[in-house]
């Protein structure tokens, strides 16, 4: 990553990062393996305090080394690979103490577990939680090298598979009523990575065919449903494609991503209200919500759309990606202190809640760490003869298979322009498929400062085919426009967007003082800092709004939006620049009375 602001987030995610201290997120490990913690639990989700409802003790050590692992990859920063391998260790002598297998810190240990793998009613997510350990571990071993994480991970995985052996089928499908994370996919992964048939056995025993079923017969089963529930499950149908699955998995997984992005999402690309699936004819029945637009939604979203892609590279996908990323992910994350938002309202006139940094840990704040660790993962992709280009961020690729090392400067999206330089160490010949955006009516694209081609095709890939020598550079011109957006089926609720960027109406701080805006409990979401921020209707028609917005800096992402009631004006940025102010996202367009 070079500098931009996805870089800042990183930095600031590492600073968090190197904050939190790996002992105090081991404590329930040790003390379930019957081993001396070394320091005091943290709080929150990590604690047992009453208003903690449901069993994730454990989950953020998952995340954490997730994070750890991605930073270390993209970084070389010898300060992460210490910490993975510190707490790899220590899991490890956790798993040895405990003798069977098992790791995990939960506050009554393997109970809950157990008893969802003998068909006994169990409390709270467990499985959710397990998944976020299995990944962790991976990532280890993926990422670092950690070759220690792959034991650990192989232990894991046995104890599962001996204490699942005496499910029937009935009661395994019973038991995937409740959340359990991507356990399908990083069961695959394992087998993957240990060559175990039972292992991929065992990946299939958690494919929930409640859900399978009819999203592969193309039914809409997802209103009322727990969205961040159904998105792992999907990306596991994906994984299991992969690995010889059904052509069924692979049509479920197409069709869930097409109308949950295409039918029930905000502009942002985040969607939900109260974490769930609603119909879709009720947006503007949830507009008024404070729990909307569940970060870690995004985050899951973001995974099974990059999975998709790498089966079909159609540039749809790739601009979901960045509509989500920018909207959703790069907006989550407080640009002062680093901590992370759970829901992102969609209520006129609220602000942005975000995580204390150690009395929280919700899973949004997992992800979250997550989230700003990996933004280079899907910058680029490739195939044997082609180079992908898909996000416009500033940034350097090893692609190692070629000797080759392409740079990207860029102010994207502050300008419509880029610039793609390829080193080499001898001449080759390959294909560089630069993605024309949906939103961008004419690409121009010239090579060594000759023009090379205009493409009017938007949503497809502008391919350049070269025998390419050392220093050649490719100029990307992407022209950005203002246009409007309905609230599905409400054509006069409309957001503003400036290519994919979507726009806040800024209004005010007005009852937020210091801190105001950091919360331990994210159920009180909408229960605090509830003064009036009058939201004026915008006067016209929906299709006139767009030529009424005007950027007010040709250097900076500042808009002004003409034309409210009572002769209002009122300032507009990116949604990912709004913190610590109030804001509203989607304008009520009519006529003047």
């Amino acid at each position: 990553m070079l500098p931009g602001p996805f870089l800042s987030a990183q930095r600031l995610n590492e600073r968090y990062l190197l904050q939190l201290e790996p002992d105090r997120l081991l404590h329930g490990f040790r003390r379930n393996a019957g081993l001396q913690p070394k320091a005091p639990i943290y709080g929150g989700w990590e604690s047992q305090e009453p208003w903690v409802e449901i069993r994730c003790h454990g989950h953020t050590l998952g995340h954490y080394l997730s994070a750890c692992s991605a930073t270390f990859a993209t970084t070389r920063d010898a300060r992460f690979k210490d910490r993975v391998d510190y707490i790899v260790s220590e899991l490890r002598e956790c798993q040895n103490a405990g003798g069977t297998g098992l790791i995990c810190a939960f506050p009554d240990g393997a109970t809950q577990l157990e008893n969802s793998l003998v068909g006994k009613p169990f409390v709270g997510v467990p499985w959710y939680t397990m998944h976020k350990i299995f990944a962790g571990l991976r990532d280890a071993l993926v990422n670092v090298g950690n070759r220690d994480a792959l034991l650990a991970l192989s232990g894991l995985t046995e104890w599962v598979w001996n204490k699942a052996l005496a499910l029937t089928e009935p009661q395994m499908q019973k038991m995937l009523n409740r959340e359990h994370g991507g356990m399908a996919e990083v069961l695959a992964d394992v087998h993957r990575l240990t060559g175990e048939r039972r292992h991929l056995e065992l990946a299939e025993r958690f494919v929930h065919q409640a859900l399978r079923g009819p999203l592969s017969e193309g039914r809409d089963v997802l209103d009322g449903l727990h969205s961040n529930t159904q998105i792992p499950k999907v990306t596991g149908l994906v994984s299991l494609y992969e690995l010889g699955g059904s052509s069924d998995y692979r049509r479920a997984a197409e069709y869930f991503w097409r109308i949950v992005t295409q039918e029930r999402s905000f502009a942002t690309g985040g969607n939900g209200d109260g974490e769930h699936f609603f119909p879709p004819g009720e947006f503007a029945k949830r507009l008024t919500s404070a729990k909307t637009m569940e970060t870690c939604c995004t985050h899951n979203l973001l995974r099974l759309t990059r999975a998709l892609f790498r089966h079909d590279p159609r540039a749809l996908y790739a601009d979901y990606y960045e509509r989500a990323l920018y909207n959703g992910i790069l907006a989550s994350q407080d640009p002062d202190s680093g901590m992370m938002t759970y829901f992102q309202a969609t209520r006129p006139g609220y602000v942005k809640l975000y995580c204390t940094p150690f009395d929280s840990f919700w899973c949004c704040t997992g992800s979250g760490i997550e989230n700003h660790a990996t933004y280079g993962d899907s910058i680029y992709f490739h195939d044997e003869g082609s180079l992908y280009v898909n996000l416009f961020i500033p940034s350097e690729l090893t692609w190692e298979e070629r000797g080759a090392t392409l740079t990207q400067a860029t102010d994207f999206p502050r300008q419509d322009t880029t610039r793609l330089t390829v080193r080499l160490k001898k001449p080759q010949t390959f294909a560089l498929r630069v993605r024309h955006p949906g939103w961008c009516a004419a690409a121009t694209t010239t090579v060594n400062g000759r023009h090379h081609t205009v493409s009017h095709a938007a949503g497809t890939y502008v391919e350049v085919r070269r025998k390419w020598r050392d220093g050649d550079t490719i100029d990307v011109r992407l022209p950005m426009s203002v246009r409007t957006e309905p609230l599905p089926g409400e054509p006069n609720l409309v957001a503003a967007l400036f290519g994919p960027i979507v726009l806040a109406g800024r209004l005010g701080s007005e009852g937020i003082t210091e801190g105001a805006d950091q919360i331990r409990n994210e159920r009180t979401s909408g229960d605090m800092l509830n003064p009036t921020a009058p939201v004026p209707s915008w006067i016209g028609q929906p299709q006139q709004m767009a030529s009424q917005i005007q950027r007010t800096d040709p250097e900076a992402l500042a808009f002004r939006l003409r034309g409210f009631e009572n002769g209002r004006e009122i300032a507009l940025v990116p949604y990912y620049q709004i913190a610590h102010e109030r804001y509203n996202l989607y304008w009520r367009v009519g006529t003047a009375k």
